[in-house]
Order: C-alpha cells, then structure tokens, then sequence
C-alpha cells in the first residue's frame, strides 16, 4: 500500500492469532501454567508482526458463564473453569469423569467471527493426550477462517508429529527447529526479545513463568525432555534480565521457573542470575521451581541463596529411594542426595511444608521402586509428598516398554491416569493417594 500524499510505502504486517488450547483430560490444575513457548516465538517477532492471544486457560478471562473469575491461591495457582463431556473409547472403562478445560467453544468462535482474517494461526501444544483441545481449535478455525494457515508447535507436534500432521495443520514444528517458521512467515526474528507477555491484558497476569537455560544435560529414561530438547544451553543474562523486567513491569509478583535443569552449572546460571537481582534490589520477590529441582545439586550455599532472593517453592524430583531403581532409570538422584538438600533448605529456613518432592507412581518398573517406604521416607523429613503419575511418552526408554500393554501411537493412550490405572488397578492407585494425603495431613498435625 502507498501512501500518495507522503509517497512513503507502507506494508501491512502479518496477523497472528496466538492460541493456547483447552484441555481434555480427568484433572488439570493451574500450577503456574502458561503457554511459555508460544509466548517466546511470538516475541521474537515482536514489532514486525501484528499479534493478538486467545488463551482458553488464562485465568484473568477463566470465568464460566454467569460467574466471576475462578479464584486464585496467594502465588497465582488455581482452577480451571471446567464442564464434564463424554470420554473418549478408550477411557470408557475408566470410572471417572472426563472435562473439558477452559473458555468455551462458543467463546472462541465468536471471537474468530468477529476479528477481521488473521493471516496465521500459531497453536501452542503441551501434553500429548491433550490433543483433542487443538483439533477443536483446529476444525474451528477452518470452518470460520478457512483462509488462515495454522502452524502447530510444542511438545505434541514434537514428539507424535506424524499424528499431528493429521489435525489440519498447514505446518507443524517439531522442537526448536524454526527455520521453516521464519520461512514461512518472511520475517527475520530477534532471538534476543524477551516472550510476548505483553499480549495479556495490562495488570492481569497472576504469575509469569521463565527460563534461565533450554534442555537438560540428563538422560532420565521416563523424560522426553533430551530427544525433544537434546542441547543444555544457557540463556544469555541480558535476555533473562529484560524478561524478567518486562514481566516486573506488567504487575507480575509471582514466577516459576520452567527449567528442566535450574541447578545445572550454577556458578554460569542460576547464580549470575541471584547476582543481579541483588545489585537490582529484587524486582519481584516470589519464585516457584515446578519442574523438579535435582537435588543433587542443591548445597549449603545455593539453598540461601536462592531462600534470599526470594524462593517460596521447592518442587525436588525424588521419584524413588532405592538405588536399584535409580540406576536403571538414569541414577537422576538418590536418597542421601534428596535427604541432604531437604537438610539444606530447612536449614536455610523454608518450612518443610514449602518443599513438595515428587515420587513417580504407575512406572513400569514399579516393582523396584519401593514406593511407599520412598514416600514415608520423605515424609520423615518433614516435606510434602505429590505422587507424579507415569506418562508413557514414545521414544523414550521406558514408554518404549510400555507397547506391551498399551498402544502408544494414540496419543489418549499416554494419559498419566488412564495409564497408572491400568498398571496398578484403581484400588491400588487410590491407596497411594490416600497414603500420601494423609502423609501431608501428619506434617501440619
């Protein structure tokens, strides 16, 4: 387009919808959830595209019809709005009730017919088993705005990429290999902008999420992390910097973390990192660790460190204290490693009640684990315990073993309830998860 009285050309930039899908599953729970790798491509691109976000699980719009907004802990987790729909056929032998998550259908269709043509759609996708919410992004997009390609990345695409293909996507993504993203968009990004926060509603965010490095250097064979993600890299602090005060700047007090290796060569990390928000008098003062903390890693000197600039959270992955159990999985930790980090946290002065280690139930090498005197042995330390239940994800080692009983080529079938059940049976499923209630319930006795 030109503009004739100024004779200066002017090109439109591309419209992008962002959407982050809602979930089909038998339980989901807002523990600092946020479609982080979305939000990073798109700000990539930040000024040299037009972007709009549709998030079907933001808590800020998460209100079902005819309520107020679900309500919020003090560090931004809650409920998702939620209504109950038929289960697919291979849970129909499962005798629980099966949601839909988030904003509804209508909602989002409304939305589409209303905004002018987007010329993208980029879908942001997490778990495998979760992708009946991106069909329905999908098929509605195409019936309303059949014009309008859709891209589709994340860890689905990643790792079931062939099944993805089959959803009606115009490109999928698989991991961080971009460069036919940026082909197809004809924009030349900026890897040094900070993720696209800013496509929230000013003073909505209830928590913000980050990352200090990509990968993990570990090679856990329940963890689809390496064959997706194979490369530990740092982040450059710059970067790390500027998001965290893009973030600080929006109205932001709380932020996990989602490093799947936080702890990993601290002194080029995470403590350059502590470094600054000490000279920067510590913009935000709230920070949460979900994604499993080695304990391995975690001395004297970082547990107050981290406890002084502002850790409220600490989610170690403990998964098993017996040895046996750890070596044929990776030996990620063993229990002195885990019993010596919960010493140093405690020492440092978190109460125990703010470290939840994880313990992985419905694993197919169950019978190693040892796992109700693993849990009680993490009780005795005065944490929290949350039983993480086995997904078995395709191409790593221990979904591998799990063809034998189940079909992992239909991603519904890598559903962590519907697996552990089938593994353990529901009565032996719920006899953990009331053990480990009342575990928890002991330590505030």
């Amino acid at each position: 387009m030109v503009n004739r009285d100024q004779n200066i050309e002017v090109v439109r930039k591309v419209r992008i919808l962002l959407v982050n899908p809602p979930i089909y599953d038998f339980s989901a729970f807002d523990i600092w959830l946020k479609p982080y790798g979305l939000l990073r491509v798109a700000g990539f691109l930040r000024n040299r595209a037009e972007f709009r976000l549709f998030d079907f699980l933001d808590p800020a719009s998460g209100a079902t019809e005819g309520h107020g907004p679900l309500k919020r802990d003090a560090w931004g987790r809650g409920k998702f709005p939620s209504v109950v729909v038929d289960k697919p056929d291979a849970f129909s032998r499962l005798r629980r009730r099966y949601h839909r998550y988030g904003l509804t259908r209508d909602r989002f269709r409304e939305y589409l017919a209303a905004e002018r043509m987007f010329d993208y759609v980029m879908i942001q996708s997490t778990m495998t088993y979760w992708y009946r919410g991106i069909k329905e992004v999908i098929e509605d997009i195409l019936s309303i705005s059949p014009k309008t390609k859709i891209i589709l990345g994340g860890n689905y695409a990643t790792i079931c990429s062939d099944h993805a293909r089959k959803l009606g996507a115009d490109l999928v993504i698989e991991g961080n290999r971009t460069a036919s993203l940026w082909k197809e968009l004809g924009i030349e990004p900026d890897l040094h902008q900070p993720p696209l926060w800013e496509a929230y509603r000013s003073g909505e965010l209830a928590f913000g999420v980050m990352r200090l490095s990509d990968g993990c250097p570990f090679r856990c064979t329940y963890c689809s992390v390496p064959s997706a993600f194979p490369n530990f890299t740092a982040r450059p602090l710059g970067d790390v910097l500027e998001e965290l005060y893009l973030l600080a700047n929006l109205g932001v007090r709380n932020i996990a973390f989602y490093d799947d290796a936080l702890l990993f060569k601290p002194e080029s990390v995470l403590l350059p990192f502590l470094d600054a928000l000490e000279r920067n008098h510590r913009p935000i003062r709230a920070f949460h660790t979900p994604n499993a903390l080695n304990a391995r890693f975690l001395n004297a000197r970082l547990a107050r460190r981290m406890v002084d600039a502002g850790f409220q959270t600490f989610f170690i992955g403990f998964e098993s204290g017996a040895d046996n159990w750890q070596k044929t999985t990776g030996g990620k930790v063993y229990a002195r490693e885990f019993e010596s980090a919960v010493g140093h946290l405690l020492d440092a002065g978190i109460a125990g009640n703010r470290i939840t280690c994880y313990l992985i139930t419905g694993h197919p090498l169950g019978d190693l684990q040892q796992l109700e005197s693993s849990m009680r042995a993490a009780n005795a330390l005065g944490v929290r315990v949350m039983l993480s239940e086995f997904s078995p994800i395709p191409g790593t080692p221990d979904g591998e073993r799990c063809r034998e009983w189940t079909d992992l080529d239909e991603p519904l079938n890598h559903n962590k309830t519907a697996f552990t059940r089938l593994m353990l049976g529901e009565e032996r499923t719920q006899e953990l998860k009331y053990l480990a209630t009342e575990l928890n319930h002991s330590q505030v006795r």
